[in-house]
């Protein structure tokens, strides 16, 4: 079946080429606030080329020249201005520079949460909650210091020492020189230094994920723990696991802090050689042809000397961001198996609203033919070469033992479960038919449903946001959600807490059932849809349920010889294959319809 925008085919493999290549195409995300970012500091650097040559002339007037108070203001006014102008760019491209990061994070974290809905549940159960909760959220965040910080400032090394240097040559061409000579050997050092700090960074955010998903995996059973008397060791080993993100995270600062060093070691040599060749010729020690020095020259190439090194420090403090981007970059990309195309944010779309239930719009013929299904570890076979055909708008139950894969085939024929094998709705291969189609025409309730914090209404508008409260009550009636509902002071409109919080657990399968009506499917994937009923109960959920099913193919794994002797057909799974099964006989409970 083919893969949606957001869909795991949005996802490829990224060698460490690739990763930068991926960060550089989100700035597209960012808008016009990235540009802004990048464009403040290079105004500023221009006004500081001002400002300086400013300051140094009213030295030099007031020095060399004996100027009076009154005729260094307008100088002094102007050095002012420039300073506050220079601050006021500073803020905007601070503010700008996090707008970015914040909007390529949410357009990231949007499309990263499509790609995991779109995912089989047999994909998300194979792999930790912790790190993939870890991939959106610390990972993601992660990210931020590289747009908010490190790309603006990686412009400004980039160009303002060269411009500041050109700048410089026609006012004294051997400070211009040196510039030009010395400021390209920090980015070199650093860069050799930064290899070191980027696997320090990508170690520890593997490291990060590893404990995110530990931690959370331990919280999840950590009843179980402490019933088996495990509860002190695994605390234990979440402690241990701690401090080595520790020493980890202490290893990625201590490499930054070195390549921090190396810059302001080269940066102070810097500037020292200029002063050293300012002060030699002034004593008169120093005689280079085109070299005669004012005392207003060598104080504006005194002051420009610490602005030359400034973006190439402001670069080395934040080179750490761009490691932790690029670390950060490769665990959500081995997480998830590849990174998002950079394109425009994807959105999840609403549930499309269509009539309610009856009538069906056509019924489905479902054929399965050498079908092999293993367990998501692969260590089961649990279908072998099976094969299954049901005519549209049969009804089917299938028993057998727990574990033995039932529900495992009911998502196979939902497209929720990898399969070899064929399988053929309405004589379409599976693979073949549009996601959003299949969505649409076949539904599938498992043993587990998801209820959320809300009204039961609110839950069972999540089929169909635009459904009436008359809609809404017809489906609640098939499944016997009224028979609870009613007598409750609110009604459907009672909320519930999250995980169905205030119902049974029998009450909250019938909620769930009532949904998929509402949904009006044609084809009917239940997994134990009456577990946890009474006898009486059970008959009248069956009695909806086939009244509903009219018209439609319905496909029920059961434990109940009971459901079984409602439905056309029984088969039984045993031995890797469906086998033909001796239909129950029929029993009917007090209230339940002939």
């Amino acid at each position: 079946m083919p893969e949606t925008e957001t869909s795991a085919a949005a996802l490829k493999p990224a060698t460490d080429r690739a990763i930068g290549r991926w960060l550089t195409g989100l700035r597209r995300q960012a808008g016009a606030a990235l540009p802004l970012a990048v464009l403040a500091p290079l105004l500023g650097g221009g006004l500081l080329v001002l400002q300086a040559w400013l300051l140094a002339t009213v030295l030099d007037h007031a020095i060399a020249g004996g100027a009076a108070a009154e005729a260094l203001l307008p100088g002094l006014l102007s050095i002012g201005a420039l300073i506050a102008a220079r601050a006021l760019l500073s803020g905007i491209g601070e503010a700008a520079g996090a707008r970015a990061a914040e909007r390529i994070k949410l357009a990231l974290r949007r499309r990263l949460f499509a790609d995991l809905l779109a995912r089989r549940p047999d994909w998300t159960a194979a792999r930790s909650s912790g790190a993939l909760a870890a991939a959106l959220v610390e990972q993601v965040e992660a990210l931020d210091g590289f747009f908010s910080r490190f790309l603006p400032a990686m412009v400004q090394a980039a160009l303002l020492p060269l411009a500041f240097a050109v700048v410089i040559l026609p006012v004294d061409w051997v400070a211009g020189l040196l510039f030009l000579l010395t400021a390209p050997l920090v980015p070199l050092f650093m860069a050799l230094v930064g290899w070191g700090a980027e696997a320090a960074s990508r170690r520890q955010a593997q490291a990060f994920a590893r404990l995110s998903g530990y931690f959370a995996d331990r919280l999840r059973g950590l009843v179980t723990l402490r019933l088996f008397g495990r509860a002190e060791a695994e605390t234990a080993a979440v402690r241990d696991a701690a401090e080595a993100l520790r020493q980890r995270s202490l290893a990625v600062l201590r490499i930054a802090f070195l390549s921090s060093a190396v810059l302001e070691l080269f940066a102070a040599l810097g500037v020292a050689g200029i002063a050293l060749y300012v002060g030699l010729s002034y004593l008169g020690l120093i005689h280079l042809p085109g070299t005669a020095l004012t005392l207003q020259t060598g104080l504006f190439c005194l002051l420009m000397a610490p602005e030359v090194y400034q973006p190439l420090r402001l670069l080395a403090a934040h080179y750490h961001d761009r490691a932790n981007a690029r670390a950060g970059a490769a665990e959500i990309e081995a997480v998830l198996g590849g990174l998002p195309v950079a394109s425009r944010p994807a959105t999840v779309a609403a549930p499309p609203t269509r009539p309610v239930a009856p009538p069906p719009r056509s019924a489905i013929a479902v054929a399965i033919e050498d079908l092999v299904l293993d367990t998501p570890d692969g260590g089961r076979r649990l279908l072998d070469h099976a094969g299954l055909r049901l005519a549209a708008g049969g009804s089917l139950a299938i028993l057998g033992a727990s574990g033995i894969g039932k529900s495992s085939l009911l998502e196979a024929l939902a497209g929720l479960r990898a399969a070899e094998g064929r399988i053929l709705l309405g004589g379409v291969p599976l693979e073949a038919l549009d996601e959003a189609k299949l969505r649409a025409r076949v539904a599938i309730l498992g043993q587990r449903p998801r209820i959320f914090q809300g009204s039961i209404a609110d839950n069972l508008r999540l089929a169909r946001p635009g459904a009436s409260m008359a809609e809404l009550r017809l489906a609640a009636g098939l499944a016997d959600v009224l028979g609870f509902a009613d007598a409750l002071p609110q009604g459907l409109d009672t909320p519930v807490g999250d995980g169905g919080l205030g119902l049974s657990g029998g009450e909250a399968q019938r909620v769930a059932l009532a949904r998929i009506f509402l949904r009006n499917p044609d084809i009917l994937l239940l997994d134990e849809p009456t577990a946890h009923l009474d006898a009486v109960t059970e008959a009248r959920v069956l009695d909806g349920i086939l009244r509903f099913s009219a018209g439609r193919t319905l496909i029920v794994a059961t434990h109940s010889t009971a459901v079984a002797a409602r439905l056309e057909r029984v088969l039984r799974l045993a031995g890797g294959d469906l086998l033909p099964a001796p239909h129950p006989v029929r029993r009917f409970a007090p209230g339940s319809a002939a």
